[in-house]
């Protein structure tokens, strides 16, 4: 069970009831406006990222490389899907933990990321072999 289901409604409870003690009424106020403003904005970057995701095929990435070099473990799957501005290919079964991700950019390089709890725990950066049959391109 995640813990933070539990703590972020109790400390929200504890604001309002600090909120009354320390002021009455206006102070419930207060902290109610204040909860309901982080909650909006909250919402706001969620509903924003998703506009900028719709645009974009599911699973591309600008660059592979870049997205490899900018992860870090920790980061929740909205993070990963901002930083892209484009939702992963599903490489898991619906409703499974851990949850597979593939961002594949022209190049065809791939990261393959997975999330636990959605939380990015280990990502892999796949880059074709280039031909040897083809010359390098001089400059």
């Amino acid at each position: 069970m995640n813990l933070r289901n539990i703590l972020v409604p109790l400390g929200g409870l504890a604001l309002v009831g600090f909120g009354f003690y320390a002021y009455g009424w206006a102070g419930v106020a207060a902290v109610v406006g204040g909860l309901v403003m982080w909650t909006l904005l909250h919402f706001t970057r969620l509903v924003n990222v998703m506009k900028k995701a719709a645009k974009r095929p599911i699973g591309y990435v600008g660059s592979a490389v870049m997205l490899n070099a900018r992860l870090a473990e920790g980061v929740n799957l909205m993070h990963v899907v901002a930083m892209t501005q484009a939702l992963g290919e599903r490489l898991s079964p619906e409703g499974e933990d851990p949850e597979i991700y593939r961002w594949t950019d022209g190049t065809q390089s791939h990261v393959t990321c997975e999330f636990r709890h959605g939380k990015l725990v280990k990502w892999a950066l796949v880059r074709p072999q280039a031909d040897a049959d083809t010359p390098a391109q001089e400059a």
